[in-house]
């Protein structure tokens, strides 16, 4: 409601007496209704200043609400760019340790056909060689 702490200046700054624009002198008597009149006003301005003290206090804990929400909003979006970041390398680093499995199992499967293709010839000359100490000729030139 706009204007409320307003009317409760107002009603403040004309104070409780009543006798404010009466020539000096003049005696001025509250009747009964007057006095419980003056009674109901006089509650009715300490409520709106205490409703005028909540809404600044409650204002105050909104800005305060606003600026820790403007701050985790900050922080979520640094962390999500952060997040992005760490993601794309990672991103990159996965696809290089599958680009070096890759080539890893590539050469291990060429060092087993090497490995295969030595067994297989030392087993080829062993035979051969054997071969040659048994024949005739390598016997007479031997002794």
């Amino acid at each position: 409601m706009p204007g409320l702490c307003a009317v409760q200046k107002a009603v403040a700054e004309k104070g409780t007496s009543g006798s404010r624009g009466r020539a000096r002198g003049q005696e001025w008597r509250m009747t009964q209704p007057g006095a419980i009149l003056q009674g109901y006003n006089n509650e009715l301005v300490k409520y709106i200043e205490d409703l005028c003290l909540q809404k600044e206090e409650l204002n105050k804990q909104i800005q305060q609400a606003e600026e820790e929400k403007n701050k985790l909003q900050h922080e979520i979006q640094a962390l999500n760019e952060q997040l992005e970041h760490v993601c794309e390398n990672l991103d990159q680093k996965i696809a290089l340790r599958n680009d070096l499995s890759k080539i890893l199992n590539e050469a291990e499967t060429a060092y087993m056909k090497i490995l295969d293709s030595s067994r297989t010839l030392l087993n080829v000359l062993k035979k051969e060689v054997g071969d040659l100490k048994h024949t005739p000729e390598l016997k007479s030139n031997v002794t």
